[in-house]
């Protein structure tokens, strides 16, 4: 796996002050995506456990982070080695609220419970799902670039066996 960008400090990429973790590879191939150099399974720097660590390092001796984001590429076609990200960041960091970025829809996620990209789901806490569409591309709205795409909170949605959408704690 590799890591295509990092930002200690973001309020770009979901509600707060969040570390973005960026891991290369992507098969969705969204028209009009931002960043098509993530979509290459080797772009970027290899994310190696001593990286991952420095990483980890930043996010938990960071009082002011709301959480981390992960996105691309897309962090579902790596999501083994995301999910073993994440569960070293628990151990080493405690409890971390985790947004997730894919192009898969909520309902392809959960469609195998025993899947890896289900395991990765079980481990963040909302998803900005849905492959990004250039007709739908809508620039105001919050954390998101087009209209089809959805901010879920997963804990709730896995619990209640339907798609529950986000609702922001902060207020602009």
């Amino acid at each position: 796996m590799n890591l295509c960008g990092y930002y200690p400090e973001s309020i770009n990429e979901g509600e707060g002050l969040r570390a973005a973790v960026f891991i290369s590879g992507c098969r969705h191939r969204c028209r009009g995506c931002f960043s098509p150099a993530t979509w290459n399974f080797s772009y970027g720097e290899p994310f190696t456990l001593d990286r991952q660590d420095e990483i980890i390092r930043d996010i938990a001796g960071n009082p002011l982070l709301s959480g981390i984001s992960l996105l691309g590429g897309d962090p579902f076609f790596s999501a083994d080695e995301v999910s073993g990200f994440l569960d070293r960041l628990y151990e080493q960091a405690g409890p971390v609220n985790v947004w997730a970025y894919t192009g898969y829809t909520f309902e392809e996620l959960t469609a195998d419970p025993a899947s890896a990209e289900y395991g990765l789901l079980r481990r963040c806490h909302v998803l900005v799902d849905g492959r990004f569409e250039e007709k739908l591309r809508d620039p105001s709205l919050r954390y998101c670039g087009s209209s089809n795409q959805r901010l879920i909170d997963i804990p709730a949605s896995l619990a209640g066996g339907q798609v529950i959408l986000w609702k922001p704690a902060l207020t602009f």
